[in-house]
């Protein structure tokens, strides 16, 4: 989706959401690392959580974004791997309050990072190296089964870096082959996030963003790039808008 130049207000509202989010992720991060320490691990994610649901409280008050969650029935009820299109922040954040607790993959570096990092850190999140080649892909492998037999569903976003609205990126295998050696099946998840919130950008667009849901996707007896292009499918085909080539 092209975007017309925003509003005075739209301008405003995005400033305002912006040191609000910001406030709150410093003072949220300090009760974090006060308390989450002690908490076991469910209620250390619903804990921590808190303020991703005060983000998307403020998105959907100041930033008029509404979200329209269509299979909500095929969310995961046991260990797998959940599997997204990534287009902005705003998918990191929502999908940690409707799948609660999860892990997610992210770079080691981001754990660096004052008050957000921390805060991250306490999820226990799986930390990889993308510099490091084959070394980060047994990481994210020795680490995601550690997750799953803890009971944790796993959030991967194949493409790697996020992508423009209506646009899919290169889908890796990295996630497709923890699925199938950990013998878990896999939840695809396609949406268009970038429309209201686009990357490398502080304005946040009004509209909605629909998120859709896959039934479960079985790896069973399957090599990881025959369920990659699987979920490949089925992300593209369920995207809600017109995809560029």
């Amino acid at each position: 989706m092209q975007h017309d130049a925003p509003s005075l207000s739209i301008k405003v509202r995005s400033a305002l959401f912006f040191v609000l989010y910001n406030l709150a992720g410093i003072f949220y991060s300090f009760l974090c690392v006060l308390i989450g320490p002690f908490l076991p691990l469910k209620p250390r994610h619903r804990f921590i959580n808190g303020w991703t649901r005060c983000a998307m409280w403020l998105d959907r008050h100041l930033n008029r974004v509404q979200v329209n969650l269509v299979g909500a029935e095929n969310l995961p009820t046991q260990p797998c791997l959940i599997l997204a299109n990534h287009q902005s922040s705003w998918e990191t954040f929502y999908l940690q309050t409707v799948i609660c607790p999860q892990t997610t993959v992210v770079k080691r570096e981001l754990l660096w990072v004052p008050f957000f990092g921390w805060g991250l850190a306490l999820l226990n999140p799986i930390r990889i190296d993308r510099s490091k080649g084959n070394a980060a892909l047994k990481s994210l492998l020795k680490q995601g089964k550690e997750r799953l037999q803890q009971g944790l569903p796993v959030l991967i976003f194949p493409e790697g870096t996020r992508q423009p609205p209506g646009k899919l990126g290169k889908f890796n295998h990295g996630g497709t082959m923890l699925a199938c050696q950990a013998g878990v099946p896999i939840v695809a998840i396609s949406h268009n996030s970038g429309d209201c919130w686009p990357k490398g950008s502080w304005v946040r667009y009004p509209g909605t963003i629909t998120i859709r849901i896959s039934p479960l996707i079985e790896t069973e007896g399957k090599k990881a790039q025959q369920v990659t292009a699987e979920v490949q499918e089925w992300i593209q085909g369920n995207y809600p808008g017109e995809l560029s080539e």
